[in-house]
């Protein structure tokens, strides 16, 4: 028996005007998930939010709900609500009045409207709200609004389309902590869109990489971080060392002039490949005592830490770390081989 997914994309494409702006897209969302559609702008992780909230129809494709096919059923008829980054709340209502339009719609009885509408502000954490207006709430307020609009209407799955944009840092911050946190009260399905990295490492289950219309990887956060797949995850997500190197055989691989032992294998006898090790994973040491050495050129604190750039001669190198080098010194550089990450060559890299 085929196994029913929150939502199951198949062979998505769009166009417009003859611009390919999502290419073949198969991705399935399982039920209760956070996942995350993350990258840069133009990417198509919109566009493919608003397939699945039938805002948009695909060139082509499929779009397929706990097993049915509904890609031609408009937004209304389907279990989905979203949150724009707009949040579209109404101004001239009140609080209870905002949360509870949807269910005006639908007919539902006064005192069943009171009853939910005041459990959906204990959820959002705005118990005494009902009466404020909008145009009275903070940034973050008038969010959880948005977001109490729509999950009132208990929706099987939740759209979020960079609804956090508007916020100030700290704000942003205590949000996502505080969205991943109702997502789990709640146990239904969060898809949520954003172009930064952060927010995608703090809050999903799942986070998909796109660019260019095409799913680049698909990954816990741990995986995409650690294993990414190609140069432009490993440049996306977070800092990164990416270097030119060679595969001699399986385990081991030659960059910066050096031979390494590393844990990748599979690749072809002296096949280019690019190594990316990521600026924590290199451990500061003397000169003498490092395959890799070079003289400080750059200190920077970061706070926790200190982002010190490195030139061996050809490569400059990244490293964060919370020992400080002067500027000027000389510094040797170790990395275990498990902190060697070998991706294949890509041309557009």
């Amino acid at each position: 028996m085929e196994k029913t997914y929150a939502i199951d994309l198949k062979n998505i494409s769009k166009q417009y005007n003859g611009v390919q702006v999502l290419d073949d897209i198969n991705l399935y969302i399982r039920k209760n998930e956070f996942l995350t559609l993350l990258g840069p702008s133009g990417c198509g992780k919109t566009t493919t939010l608003r397939i699945i909230g039938g805002f948009e129809q695909p060139s082509q494709g499929q779009v397929i709900f706990e097993g049915k096919d509904i890609t031609n059923i408009p937004p209304y008829e389907r279990q989905i609500n979203t949150v724009f980054q707009k949040y579209a709340l109404f101004p001239h209502m009140d609080v209870f009045d905002n949360i509870a339009f949807g269910l005006k719609i639908k007919k539902i009885s006064k005192d069943e409207i009171k009853n939910k509408v005041k459990e959906m502000l204990r959820l959002v954490n705005l118990q005494g709200f009902e009466n404020r207006s909008i145009d009275s709430l903070s940034g973050g307020q008038q969010q959880r609004v948005a977001i109490a609009r729509a999950l009132v209407n208990e929706p099987k799955v939740l759209l979020l389309d960079e609804p956090l944009g508007a916020l100030d840092l700290k704000l942003r911050k205590e949000m996502q902590t505080e969205l991943k946190s109702m997502q789990q009260r709640v146990g239904i399905t969060f898809i949520y869109v954003t172009h930064d990295q952060e927010e995608a490492l703090t809050m999903s289950d799942t986070v998909v990489v796109m660019d260019k219309g095409v799913i680049q990887q698909i990954g816990t956060p741990v995986d995409i971080y650690n294993e990414p797949k190609n140069a432009f995850v490993a440049k996306f997500i977070g800092e990164s060392n990416i270097v030119d190197g060679v595969m001699h055989e399986d385990f081991i691989v030659e960059f910066a002039g050096k031979v390494f032992d590393c844990v990748d294998k599979g690749f072809n006898d002296k096949e280019k490949v690019d190594v990316v090790i990521r600026p924590e994973d290199l451990e500061i040491t003397n000169p003498e005592k490092a395959l890799i050495k070079g003289i400080v050129t750059s200190v920077t604190f970061k706070g926790v830490h200190y982002e010190i750039i490195v030139n061996d001669g050809d490569i400059q190198w990244m490293i964060h770390s919370t020992i400080m080098k002067p500027v000027g010194t000389e510094i040797g550089m170790n990395v275990i081989p498990e902190n060697i990450h070998i991706m294949k060559k890509v041309m557009d890299k």
